[in-house]
C-alpha cells in the first residue's frame, strides 16, 4: 500500500489523540458493517437489476471526538457537532445488467458483456464533520432517544481493481466489444487490472438509538463519490462514448455500535 495513504492514517488518528486529550473533549469508539454498491462502468445506468447485482459487503471502524460530553461550557457548535475519522474495507465484484445484456436475439455483443467480469477492493480512511440536529447534552441523558444527523467529510482511499472474461483474453476483440479496447485516460484500453490511490467527498445521514447509558446503535446511508473513473477497472473513452460519463461512486448500508470511552 502506498506509504502517503499511511501518512495520512497517522495524521489523522494523531489530530484526534491530540485534540481529544484536551479535559473539554471526550472520544468514542465504534464498528460499522453493511452492504455496499458501486455505482460504475458495469451495467446499465438507473437499471435496478444493476444496483442490485453490483453490491457487495462493507465494514468499517470510526472514532469520534465529542465535543459536549465532558464540557460544561454549552455552545451551538459543541451541541450539535462531532468531528469522526473513519478506517473501512470494502469488496464488490462486478458484472453488466441491463438492456444490453438481455438483447434478443442473442449476439455477439451481448455474449462479450455478459461473460465480462470484474472485482474492486477498496481501503478508505478519512474524516467527517457530523451535525445532529438534537442537542447532544439532551440525547445522551435519554436512553431509548433517537438522535438523527448528517455530515460531510473527505476520504483518501487504496483501491485495487481487477478485470478479466470468461471468453478468455480481454485485449481480443473476439472476446471485448471494441468499445473497452479503445485507449482512454492514458491506458492501452478502456479496462485496467490496475491498483491506484483516489480522493473521494462523503455525504451520509444516520441515527443514532440511545441503548444504554455509554452504547448506541446506529443505521447510516453514505453516499461517495470518487476522482477517478477506474475504481471498478473499466473507464471507455469519454471523448467517444459520452453516456460514460460519471467518476465512479459507492453508496453504503451501515449498521454500527457506538462505545463512549468517556463520559
Amino acid at each position: 500500500m502506498p506509504k502517503h495513504l499511511f501518512i495520512t492514517l497517522f495524521a489523522i488518528f494523531g489530530i484526534s489523540s491530540a485534540a481529544s486529550a484536551q479535559s473539554d473533549l471526550a472520544q468514542e469508539i465504534g464498528i460499522y458493517a453493511g452492504p455496499v454498491t458501486l455505482q460504475s462502468d458495469f451495467g446499465q445506468r438507473n437499471n435496478f437489476d444493476t444496483n442490485a447485482g453490483n453490491t457487495g459487503f462493507g465494514v468499517g471502524i470510526m472514532h469520534f471526538i465529542n465535543f459536549s460530553s465532558a464540557n460544561n461550557r454549552e455552545s451551538f457548535f459543541t451541541e450539535h457537532f462531532k468531528v469522526r475519522s473513519d478506517l473501512n474495507f470494502s469488496r464488490t465484484t462486478l458484472k453488466h445488467f441491463g438492456e444490453w445484456v438481455e438483447r434478443k436475439p442473442d449476439g455477439v455483443f451481448a455474449q462479450q458483456l455478459r461473460n465480462m467480469h470484474a472485482s474492486s477492493t477498496i481501503v478508505g480512511l478519512g474524516a467527517q464533520l457530523l451535525f445532529h440536529p438534537v442537542k447532544i447534552h439532551y440525547y445522551e441523558t435519554s436512553i431509548g432517544s433517537l438522535s438523527p444527523y448528517g455530515s460531510l467529510g473527505f476520504q483518501v482511499s487504496y483501491y485495487s481493481a481487477k478485470v478479466g472474461s470468461h471468453l478468455g483474453d480481454l485485449t481480443l476483440p473476439t472476446v471485448t466489444p471494441g468499445k473497452y479496447l479503445t485507449p482512454s485516460d492514458g491506458r492501452a484500453h478502456g479496462f485496467s487490472t490496475e491498483t491506484g490511490v483516489v480522493l473521494s467527498a462523503t455525504a451520509a445521514v444516520g441515527v443514532q438509538y440511545k441503548l444504554t447509558k455509554m452504547s448506541d446503535l446506529m443505521f447510516e446511508t453514505r453516499f461517495q463519490m470518487y476522482n477517478s473513473d477506474w475504481v471498478d477497472g473499466l473507464n471507455p473513452n469519454k471523448d467517444l462514448y459520452k453516456e460514460n460519463k460519471a467518476n465512479d461512486w459507492q453508496v453504503w448500508f451501515n449498521f454500527g455500535y457506538i462505545y463512549y470511552l468517556e463520559f
